[in-house]
């Protein structure tokens, strides 16, 4: 034998070594939870569409699912305390508009918003939670 080892001939073509173990299967509940969690994430983006539905769809979703999947829940307060901060950055935002940065912070408030809910959404389909960067008020916990 050589230094190198055993050549093709040598080696075992049993298939169970070459492949790696499948995952682990997720249960319908957990599928469930965070296709709602997803959701609840892209809720946000509602407001886009319809005036005030970004305000009004989150707490829907969470008010009919929290009892029935309750992984929903750190979510929804994710988002929701979200809408209180963008609620804080919009009048501060507003405020600003007299001296025209205002302006400019309604541009970046609006991309945050869209990217944080886009972001959000496809974590929470994985399974995970993710907290918004620059949530300034927590109200719900």
């Amino acid at each position: 034998m050589s230094e190198i080892g055993p050549g093709p001939e040598g080696q075992s073509t049993d298939e169970s070594q070459a492949e790696p173990a499948p995952p682990a299967p997720t249960t319908g509940d957990d599928r469930e939870t965070n296709m709602w969690a997803m959701f609840i994430h892209f809720s946000i983006l509602c407001g886009w569409a319809v005036p005030l539905a970004g305000l009004i769809v989150p707490i829907i979703l969470w008010q009919v699912k929290k009892d029935e999947l309750p992984g929903i829940v750190p979510h929804s307060y994710v988002v929701l305390n979200w809408i209180v901060t963008s609620l804080v950055y919009a009048l501060i935002c507003f405020i600003l508009t007299f001296v025209v940065i205002g302006i400019f912070g309604f541009i970046a408030l609006g991309i945050a918003t869209i990217l944080f809910a886009v972001i959000g959404g496809v974590k929470a389909n994985n399974g995970e939670l993710w907290e918004y960067p620059g949530t300034i008020v927590k109200i719900f916990k």
